[in-house]
């Protein structure tokens, strides 16, 4: 999914899609390394998804105490 994309979506659906990438992630790493896998690919899509969800977290974060400190 795109960045674009998930800043469409509300935080709370953010967590959640978050939680069940990093839980998929976890299986997928190790389903890798018994070989029972054999996309790769899938793997590093999840780790760029977890990272764009992580990025625009930290983002909106910022921008709120941006906002806090420049009403102050």
């Amino acid at each position: 999914m795109k960045a674009k994309e998930w800043q469409e979506k509300s935080v709370e659906e953010r967590t959640q899609v978050l939680s069940q990438l990093s839980d998929k992630l976890r299986k997928l790493r190790f389903d890798l390394s018994t070989r029972e896998a054999k996309n790769h690919g899938d793997y590093r899509k999840m780790k760029k998804d977890i990272a764009r969800i992580l990025t625009i977290q930290s983002l909106a974060k910022t921008d709120s105490t941006t906002e806090t400190l420049a009403v102050n």
